[in-house]
């Protein structure tokens, strides 16, 4: 028995109690009740505080309401006891066949084990990377590589339709400075004021001139067209390259300029004039946001006829919301904390509630310490640490799981010897091993004859009955509730924690010898011995499903 499906039976057990005449619940019985598990240990297997939740609008006293809760529940299949517990706290316990069956459901899951619903219907759009294709990915890319994608993962977990979204900045002074260096690179010229330095350019314009020897010769228009166009195009393959090598895949990778090309940025003015929401200032044109909360309004069209970014955020906003988006995540730096109030008062000028359409999250730095020294980034003077320098230094595993464990807002300082060591005070090392370890036992196993049995017919889940058996399974159970928990809170972080909490009880339950899966010597194969095997490979789907939704691999072998 899980925690979905132990609330409801305590919505059942409400029901009853409301059909019989024993209380009334003006409101009527809650469609769900949050059941957690106990902190300290001998409290049940699962806790809930519905008795004093409830007990006020039932114009009774907590623990009367828990006696009687409690009477009904003890009426129900799988429940074991029911203490009413201090003003009216209920402590749980389910029968071990009860709770043993968790390790079939999940085995039956198999790969879809985790997943919820409680995000179905909706379609979401995450936006994370927002990059210019004139450089290598770096540092200040990384984080958000992981925790977007992750965070993509887990809605999609919890049943949403997630398209992960880059928005390539390649409009703007910036692209004319990169072509610039190319060419100049190209010809043998000094780098120009402005623009770009460092190895990759001049391997940008060594792959040019090798594809294209005419390149050099045409006009000086055209020749600075053509290497922005060469220039563009590879920088921004290598881009895709590296956050596939990465494990980190985009739906979508959409451009600034063709925002602008498509006419969308007219189309987004007009349609704010419509809607009273902008006016002139100083030959500027405005968006009058503090209606809706931002600290000042905003250009939109400078005095000189230049447009803002903020014109094109609000474009591309509508873009997305004409696409289909119901939800639109935006994964923004530390140095735009602004951007929060702007961007929600943008949403509500063009007629959407923000509350319900907008989720602007603001991550902090990290710093990637090694031998005591910070590494340090200045991409024009090609002084880089790009995504590829620190995947060879750490690794794919090390470096995503050791990002993502964190929230968003929390600043990191990762130094590179302790997220590469192979020990168990590595959270990585120790949540992959755990995994590792479920496979060997199954390849034991495996040589000692042993099948897992036909989860319908032969196996017996009451034979789970050690507390230690117990232990696990209900961690095990938790593994739906925080993905849902990690979805609605865009926290993937916590994914990471449940899984070293649960590589905790796993090892502890391998190191008791009466939970032993292998027989003994020449003791022959027992029930009890394939009801471990099922929980193993239980335990062994939970790891392989939690790494996966954090874009991490799960080892067979270690």
């Amino acid at each position: 028995m899980n925690p979905a499906q132990l609330s409801t039976t305590i919505v059942g057990a409400l029901t009853a109690l409301v059909d019989q005449g024993a209380i009334a619940l003006p409101d009527g019985v809650p469609a769900e009740v949050t059941v957690e598990r106990p902190r300290q240990k001998g409290h049940g297997d699962y806790a809930t505080n519905v008795a004093l939740q409830l007990a006020k609008k039932a114009q009774t006293n907590p623990r009367a309401f828990g006696e009687l809760l409690a009477a009904e529940l003890l009426k129900a299949d799988g429940i074991a006891d029911v203490e009413v517990a201090g003003p009216g706290f209920l402590n749980i316990s389910v029968e071990a066949g009860a709770q043993g069956r968790v390790a079939a459901v999940v085995v039956g899951a198999g790969a879809s084990y985790g997943q919820t619903g409680t995000l179905a219907g909706q379609k979401i759009n995450v936006e994370f990377i927002s990059a210019n294709p004139t450089g290598p990915l770096h540092l200040g890319h990384t984080r958000w590589a992981v925790l977007g994608d992750a965070i993509g993962r887990v809605l999609s977990g919890a049943g949403a339709e997630v398209t992960r979204e880059f928005y390539i900045n390649d409009r703007g002074v910036q692209m004319n400075h990169f072509a610039a260096s190319i060419e100049a690179a190209a010809l043998g010229r000094p780098t120009p004021e402005d623009g770009y330095q460092g190895d990759y350019i001049a391997e940008l314009a060594r792959r040019i001139v090798e594809a294209e020897p005419e390149i050099v010769d045409l006009p000086a228009d055209e020749r600075r067209a053509a290497f922005r166009e060469h220039g563009y195009a590879l920088q921004l393959k290598e881009q895709q390259d590296q956050l596939d090598a990465f494990n980190t895949h985009f739906d979508v990778w959409f451009s600034e300029l063709s925002l602008h090309e498509s006419g969308s940025v007219p189309e987004t003015l007009q349609r704010l004039k419509d809607l009273g929401h902008v006016f002139e200032d100083g030959g500027a044109l405005w968006m009058r946001t503090t209606d809706f909360g931002d600290d000042k309004d905003r250009v939109l069209i400078k005095s000189d006829g230049e447009l803002t970014y903020f014109a094109s955020d609000t474009a591309y906003y509508l873009n997305k919301r004409e696409r289909g988006f119901d939800h639109c995540i935006y994964l923004l730096g530390a140095d735009h904390h602004g951007y929060v109030g702007r961007l929600r008062a943008m949403a509500a000028c063009v007629g959407d509630d923000p509350d319900s359409t907008l989720d602007v999250m603001i991550g902090q730095l990290v710093k990637i310490l090694r031998n005591g020294e910070e590494f340090r980034l200045q991409k024009r003077k090609g002084e880089l640490v790009t995504l590829d320098d620190l995947v060879q230094e750490i690794g794919v595993d090390a470096l995503r799981y050791s990002m993502v464990r964190y929230p968003a807002d929390s600043p990191l300082a990762l130094d590179i010897e302790q997220i590469t060591k192979q020990s168990n005070d590595n959270p990585v090392y120790y949540v992959q091993y755990a995994h590792a370890r479920t496979c060997r036992m199954r390849e034991n196993a495996a040589e000692l004859g042993m099948t897992l049995p036909d989860l319908a017919s032969e196996f017996d889940p009451a034979l789970l009955s050690h507390d230690r058996d117990g232990d696990l399974l209900r961690a095990l159970a938790e593994f739906p509730r925080v993905v849902a928990s990690a979805a609605e809170l865009r926290e993937p972080h916590r994914i990471a924690r449940y899984l070293e909490d649960t590589a905790s009880v796993f090892n502890k339950w391998y190191d008791t010898k009466e939970c032993r899966m292998l027989p003994q010597g020449d003791e022959p194969v027992t029930a009890a011995n394939l009801a471990r095997l099922v929980l193993v490979a239980a335990t062994q789907t939970v790891f392989a499903n939690g790494l996966d939704l954090l874009g991490v691999s799960a080892p067979e072998r270690m």
